[in-house]
């Protein structure tokens, strides 16, 4: 009796190469992305503004209303209250 092989049941070598290759090209991706971020976070300074009003014990996220960012904000992030200045 012979044994029918699955679609998607690679074994061997293709398999281990085709593995690998995709191993690698997330690894290149991800990499990539997290070069460019910080490229792009690197070129940004901030500042603290009335410190002395920054509460130790408080809300979360409350203080971050004190922080100025100089430069373009670096991906999608909604949730901080970060204030932004070109």
């Amino acid at each position: 009796m012979e044994k029918q092989g699955s679609a998607f049941g690679i074994n061997g070598i293709a398999g281990m190469l085709i593995a690998t290759v995709l191993l690698l090209s997330i690894l290149a991706g991800l990499t990539t992305a997290a070069i460019i971020t910080q490229q792009a976070t690197a070129q940004q300074s901030y500042e603290v503004k009335d410190p002395l009003s920054i509460q130790r014990i408080g809300p979360d996220l409350a203080n971050e209303t004190h922080v100025v960012i100089h430069g373009a904000p670096v991906g999608g992030d909604t949730l901080h209250k970060y204030q932004f200045e070109q």
